[in-house]
């Protein structure tokens, strides 16, 4: 039988093929690593595409304030200022939470009319339903005597607001961001005012959280139109509104 014949391995490619191995593994490590590390890298969008989940509009109780300018001394509120206070006072009675606060300003060498003028307004809010007693009075020192220091009156109530300032770009919207440019992506600021806008002009805030109860419906109308039906007539309402022309009423025309 004879023997198999044997390959003899010259001693320097013995040494090299460890090597080559290590390095194969080293190298598929190192590709791995750099593989996950891209796709971690690839930021995610930079704003919802949806204006309302970018600037949402949330609920949160701040302050409302009315500043009232000193007079002079002896005298009231003028009519300005009397009606500013009064519709203060109404929005005070709808909306607000705790109790209302002067801050009235000390050191200003006018106590006399200061004084005068914050009992013009304590006079103006009860005639428009607030309590004397619901009013507290805070001094606070004044910094610039050559600017007017007026009384500041605040109270807190709920308010429908953006939770953050519009205005704010963090993406050039020029080319220098090619990937920027060729997402497609609204930029962040894109919805911003018009969201602040309608939560400035909301009148209830809780609105936005859900509806009102339907108010009482109509029992006269809706008992003419069962007696309609009851006849077999037609128990739709038909508004006809006679639109003059334009040129009887300008003058006739030719």
């Amino acid at each position: 039988m004879m023997d198999r014949p044997t390959m003899t391995v010259p001693f320097q490619e013995r040494a090299i093929a460890p090597r080559l191995l290590a390095f194969a593994l080293a190298f598929g490590a190192l590709a791995g690593g750099c593989a996950g590390k891209g796709a971690q890298a690839d930021p995610p969008s930079i704003a919802p595409v949806d204006t309302r989940e970018r600037h949402p509009i949330v609920l949160r109780d701040a302050p409302r304030s009315l500043d009232v300018f000193v007079g002079r001394a002896g005298g009231s509120l003028d009519s300005r200022q009397a009606e500013d206070v009064a519709g203060f006072a109404r929005e005070y009675r709808r909306s607000g939470k705790g109790g209302l606060v002067a801050e009235v300003p000390k050191g200003s060498r006018r106590e006399g009319a200061t004084h005068d003028t914050l009992s013009g307004i304590r006079a103006t809010l009860a005639r428009n339903g607030v309590s004397p007693n619901a009013l507290s009075v805070r001094s606070y020192p004044i910094q610039d005597p050559g600017l007017a220091s007026p009384i500041r009156l605040s109270f807190a109530s709920l308010q429908a607001v953006v939770p953050h300032q519009c205005g704010q770009w963090p993406t050039d919207l020029g080319s220098s961001d090619f990937k920027f440019s060729a997402s497609n992506e609204p930029y962040w600021n894109l919805g911003c005012s018009s969201q602040a806008t309608l939560a400035a002009q909301v009148a209830d805030p809780i609105d936005l959280v859900r509806a009102r109860d339907e108010g009482r419906p109509d029992i006269v109308k809706r008992m003419g139109a069962i007696a309609k039906v009851r006849e077999g007539k037609d128990p739709s309402t038909q508004y006809r509104q006679q639109t003059p022309q334009i040129n009887a009423t300008v003058g006739g025309g030719s």
